[in-house]
C-alpha cells in the first residue's frame, strides 16, 4: 500500500493468517501479562491487536511505547484461537505477532484518556486538544457519519435534478434575523463585507438567470448565541431553490430526500411520504410550538368556549378579559397517584403560571376542578380533547399571547412521565401558513415574522385590502422530533409586491432598492416564481448520531462564548494589520457605570 503498510488496522481476516504485514496507527492500549505484552494498533479504518513475547527483540521498545504515539509494525497475522476470539471487534479472530517496531512520532503525557469512553473530561478541555478529541471512537464515528450524509444529500438532490452551486462568502449585510459578522474592506476604507447569514438573494438571483434547480451544502454564518442545536458562528445547510413551482412542488421534492437519507442511516421508525402538514395556527393550540414533537402522541385543545360563563368563576371571569383556556390530555392517567398531579402543578408555576387545574374522568369526574364540571361540559370536554374514562385532563388559563410556550412544555412533561412518546423514532410535519407580519414586542411596530422575501398570501391585493397582522406568507418549516430542520418559502418574485411588503414593515421605497437593489434590478428583468428552503445538515447529523449537543457532530466547534479554544480564535489584530484597514480599536464601554 505505502512504506508505512501493507494493510490498514481495520482489514486483516482469518484468510490473512500467515501472511507478512506491515500496519501503522496510534497506539490505542497496551495490557502486560508479564510474558506477553498486547498493543492495540488503531487507525481510522478499525482497529487489530497485536502481540510480543518477553524475549523478542523488540520487546523493550514496545514496552517503553507511550499511549497514542504513532508507530508502524511489521509481524505476522495467526489465529488467536476459538476461546480468545473477539466477536466484538471485526479483526477479532486474528492478531499480529509482533517482528519489529518503528516510532514514527512520540505522544507526550495525554491530557486526557482517547481509549474507553470516558465522558466527564471538561468540555474546555474537549475543545483545547479537539484533535485528541477527534480520535475517540464516539466522536471519530460522528465526524464520518457526517461526511456520508452531505455524500448522500448530494447524490440524491443531483438524481432529483438539481445543480450543485457555489455563492459568494464575502457579500452585503442582509436582514436574516441574526446579527451580521462585518468583515472591513482594506480596498474600500470605512465599508465592511457581511459573511452571508444564507445564500438568500444569490439563489434567488440564480433562478431569475435561468438556471431551474439549485442546491449548495452551505456555509452560513451568524453572530448568534449557542443551544443545544446550533452552534455559535457558522453552520451548515442544505440550500435548495426550484424555479415555477408553488408549495407542493417544494415539498414533493424534497421529501425523498429527507426519507432516504434518514432511511440510509438509521434503522428508527421514520414518517412515511407525504409528512403530514399542520398549520401554525393549529400547532400552536394543539402542540404549543411551532416545531411540535410529534413522537408524543397528546394534542391539546381550545376548551375557551366550554368555561365562557360556566360555574368555574375562576376561568369565566379570565376569559372574559380576553384569557383563553388549553386542555392538556393525560391518557390513562386516572390510575396515576397524587403526586403525578402535584409535580404537573409545580411544573406549571415554575413556568410562570399561576396554576394548573384538572379533572379524571370516569363514569363521571373526580378530582381538581371535578365539581365545576357539568354533565354537560363533561361531554363538551371528552369531544374536544379525545379522552375517554381512564384518562385525566389538564387546564390552563391565561393570556393568548403567553400561553403556548408553558402548554407546550407540560404536554411533553405529561407525555413522558406517562410513557407514551415513542422511542427510536423520526417524527416529520410541515408547519404552513405562517403569519407574514408580527408585532414587535419592544417597539409596537408591524415586523416581518418570518423571511421578508416570502409571498404574501393574496399578493399585492391583500396587502392593500387586509390588516397585516392577519396575512399568511407562503412560509413553511420542517420539523423533525421538535427540531426545526428547516424554514423555507415560495418568494416575492414581484417588486411591486416585495416593495409594498417593505413599507408595511417600516422600510421605505429607497430603503428597498438600496438594500436589495441587485435584486429588485433583477426581478424587473424578468423573474420565475419560484421557492425553496434550507434544511440544517448539522441538526440532520446531530438527529442520525442520537446526540443531545450539535457541537459532537463538528470537527471543530466553538464553545459557547463563540470561541475557538484550539486556534485561539477570536484574537487581537496586529497595529500593522488595522492600519492597513484604516480602522481603530476603541475600548468597550464600562457598561456598569
Amino acid at each position: 500500500m505505502t512504506r508505512y503498510r501493507t494493510h490498514t488496522c481495520g482489514e486483516l481476516r482469518a484468510e490473512h493468517v500467515g501472511t507478512a504485514v506491515r500496519i501503522a496507527g496510534w497506539v490505542h492500549r497496551k495490557r502486560n501479562f508479564g510474558h506477553l505484552l498486547f498493543l492495540d494498533l488503531r487507525d481510522h479504518h478499525g482497529l487489530t491487536q497485536c502481540v510480543i513475547e518477553t524475549d523478542r527483540r523488540d520487546f523493550a521498545a514496545v514496552e517503553a511505547l507511550r499511549v497514542e504515539s504513532v508507530v508502524a509494525i511489521d509481524g505476522r497475522v495467526r489465529p488467536r484461537g476459538d476461546a480468545n476470539v473477539n466477536a466484538a471487534l471485526p479483526t477479532g479472530a486474528i492478531e499480529v505477532g509482533i517482528d519489529g517496531v518503528e516510532l514514527l512520532s512520540a505522544a507526550e503525557v495525554l491530557p486526557f484518556q482517547v481509549n474507553g469512553t470516558q465522558d466527564n473530561i471538561p468540555e474546555e478541555q474537549r475543545l483545547r486538544y479537539r484533535f485528541l478529541d477527534l480520535r475517540r471512537d464516539k466522536l471519530h464515528r460522528n465526524i464520518v457519519l457526517r461526511s456520508q450524509v452531505i455524500a448522500s444529500l448530494r447524490r440524491r438532490m443531483i438524481a432529483q435534478g438539481f445543480t450543485e452551486f457555489q455563492t459568494p462568502i464575502l457579500t452585503s449585510s442582509s436582514p436574516e434575523g441574526a446579527r451580521d459578522y462585518l468583515v472591513p474592506s482594506r480596498v474600500h476604507p470605512g465599508k465592511f463585507y457581511a459573511l452571508p447569514q444564507a445564500p438568500q438573494q444569490f439563489k434567488q438571483l440564480l433562478m431569475v438567470s435561468g438556471f431551474d434547480r439549485y442546491f449548495q451544502i452551505a456555509p452560513c454564518f451568524r453572530d448568534e448565541d449557542a443551544r443545544a442545536d446550533r452552534s455559535p458562528g457558522e453552520f451548515y445547510q442544505l440550500d435548495v431553490e426550484m424555479s415555477f413551482v408553488g408549495q407542493d412542488d417544494v415539498f414533493a421534492a424534497i421529501e425523498p430526500v429527507l426519507h432516504g437519507v434518514y432511511q440510509e442511516f438509521s434503522d428508527w421508525a421514520i414518517t412515511p411520504v407525504p409528512f403530514p402538514r399542520i398549520t401554525y395556527d393549529d400547532a400552536m393550540v394543539q402542540y404549543g410550538s411551532d416545531k411540535p414533537d410529534l413522537r408524543n402522541p397528546i394534542q391539546m385543545a381550545d376548551v375557551t368556549s366550554i368555561f365562557a360563563g360556566a360555574g368555574f368563576a375562576t376561568f369565566a371571569n379570565a376569559i372574559a378579559q380576553g384569557a383563553v383556556v388549553r386542555a392538556i390530555p393525560a391518557p390513562g392517567a386516572a390510575s396515576q397517584p397524587r403526586s403525578f398531579f402535584d409535580k404537573v402543578g409545580a411544573l406549571g408555576q415554575s413556568l410562570g403560571l399561576a396554576g394548573v387545574a384538572h379533572v379524571v374522568i370516569d363514569d363521571g369526574v373526580r378530582g381538581g376542578i371535578a365539581k365545576m364540571v357539568t354533565p354537560e361540559m363533561r361531554a363538551a370536554l371528552l369531544a374536544a380533547t379525545g379522552c375517554s374514562p381512564g384518562d385525566a385532563i389538564f387546564f390552563v388559563c391565561t393570556d393568548p399571547d403567553r400561553i403556548a410556550k408553558p402548554c407546550g412544555e407540560l404536554r411533553m412533561h405529561v407525555g413522558r412521565t406517562l410513557g407514551v412518546v415513542e422511542a427510536k423514532a423520526y417524527r416529520f410535519c410541515w408547519i404552513v401558513d405562517f403569519p407574514f407580519y408580527e408585532r414587535d414586542k419592544e417597539t409596537g411596530a408591524v415586523a416581518f415574522s418570518h423571511n421578508p422575501f416570502s409571498m404574501p398570501q393574496g399578493g399585492l391585493e391583500a396587502l392593500e385590502t387586509r390588516d397585516p397582522l392577519t396575512l399568511k406568507a407562503h412560509q413553511y418549516d420542517i420539523v423533525c422530533n421538535g427540531v426545526e430542520l428547516s424554514s423555507g418559502a415560495i418568494r416575492n418574485h414581484r417588486p411591486d409586491i416585495m416593495i409594498r411588503a417593505f413599507e408595511i414593515a417600516g422600510y421605505t421605497a429607497q430603503d428597498v432598492e438600496q438594500r436589495f437593489g441587485g435584486m429588485l434590478n433583477a426581478f424587473r428583468f424578468g423573474a420565475p416564481p419560484h421557492g425553496g428552503l434550507a434544511p440544517g445538515v448539522d441538526r440532520m447529523v446531530m438527529q442520525l448520531a442520537d446526540e443531545p449537543n450539535i457541537r459532537e457532530v463538528i470537527a471543530f466547534p466553538m464553545t459557547q462564548a463563540a470561541e475557538d479554544l484550539l486556534m485561539n480564535a477570536p484574537a487581537p489584530a496586529t497595529e500593522k494589520q488595522l492600519a492597513e484597514l484604516h480602522l481603530c480599536v476603541v475600548p468597550p464601554r464600562d457598561t456598569k457605570s
